[in-house]
């Protein structure tokens, strides 16, 4: 029988009480659940609840803390440091997030750094909330290793994903959220989720031929976005949250999806209060005149209309929620069935009639 869509705050209860099984408080626990069914509903599924199974794994092993406790390593005023002290990174993410707006507000611009932190789930999450806090914010994080670097055929860097988001007039934000790879990591285990072919630019087999099968995928080597281009980004948000935050880098950092290791990875995340510029208004118009600009260029032949960036997401939501919930692939859907009867935390996601 067809699925019927699962309601959002249902996903996100039974994601909140399954982590309160595992010693993670309520607090914590309902914003990760909440970050977690949010990429889903802006049509991230690779972000959304299919981690869920790891982040649990990771949780039972020890390799991630239930209970965050960071602590300060340095604070001059407008910067912090963090170690998270292999803490959620939901939670430390947020954490800075909440001081690097606080610092800006005092300072014109805040950063913190946060060190052994863990994977925190989509950055455009962290950084919208800024956003919506009245910063400009951006947010890097290092990742495990997935790129080869440009030429070779064995991966070394993370796909290193970054956000910028920015606040616009009538509360809304302009945000991107990217990964230096061709395709993040993570679409590639919702392709195989969904038992889909991937395309072939997306990775390359552990032999270093190219492939459409999402398993030899996530075995093997991720392509770059643009080239070498994207290998240098990516080389560079390693400094940025990894180096720089005194943090794992490269090969050290390991991923959500390995159980027993520690992940070592850093954030580096950066708030700007615009009045700090002295004409928040004129900055608003500013922003105005761009989107307006993009929205109202002549459309290319096939084109039906041009998105600024974050609108893609905001659509996504409004038509899942108009739908009445999301559609989870199938193996999703599976492991959290799984997760329920070993946890005894209901999850029912029922079925439509024939």
């Amino acid at each position: 029988m067809p699925e019927l869509p699962v309601p959002p705050a249902a996903l996100r209860d039974f994601t909140a009480g399954l982590l309160g099984t595992l010693d993670v408080p309520r607090d914590d626990a309902a914003l990760v659940a909440d970050s977690l069914v949010q990429a889903d509903l802006w049509g991230h599924g690779s972000h959304g609840v299919l981690r869920l199974p790891w982040y649990v794994a990771r949780l039972r092993s020890g390799a991630m803390t239930a209970r965050t406790d960071p602590a300060v390593l340095s604070d001059t005023g407008p910067l912090l440091l963090l170690d998270g002290r292999d803490g959620i990174g939901q939670v430390l993410a947020d954490t800075a997030r909440r001081l690097a707006v606080e610092r800006a507000r005092t300072h014109g611009v805040g950063v913190v750094g946060v060190r052994n932190s863990n994977h925190f789930g989509t950055a455009m999450y962290w950084t919208r909330r800024a956003a919506r806090d009245g910063c400009v914010a951006i947010l890097t994080t290092n990742a495990s290793p997935a790129m080869a670097p440009w030429g070779g055929r064995e991966k070394v860097l993370g796909t290193n994903p970054w956000s910028i988001a920015a606040p616009a007039a009538d509360g809304r934000v302009v945000a991107v959220d990217i990964a230096n790879t061709a395709v993040a990591r993570g679409k590639i285990h919702l392709a195989k989720n969904r038992g889909e072919a991937i395309p072939e630019t997306w990775a390359m087999a552990p032999d270093g031929s190219p492939t459409t099968d999402p398993a030899e995928g996530v075995l093997g080597v991720l392509l770059p976005m643009a080239g070498h281009k994207g290998y240098a980004i990516t080389f560079l948000m390693d400094v940025l949250s990894g180096a720089l935050t005194g943090s794992s880098v490269g090969a050290s950092v390991h991923g959500p999806y390995e159980p027993e290791r520690r992940s070592g990875c850093g954030h580096l995340f950066l708030a700007i209060d615009p009045a700090a510029f002295g004409d928040p208004g004129g900055y608003t118009e500013r922003v105005e005149q761009l989107i307006a600009e993009v929205k109202d260029v002549p459309l290319a032949p096939g084109v039906d209309e041009v998105f600024y960036p974050g609108e893609v997401e905001d659509r996504a939501q409004a038509a899942a929620l108009a739908a009445g919930g999301l559609h989870l692939a199938e193996q999703t859907l599976a492991d959290l069935l799984q997760l329920s009867a070993e946890t005894g935390v209901p999850f029912e996601p029922g079925t439509a009639p024939r």
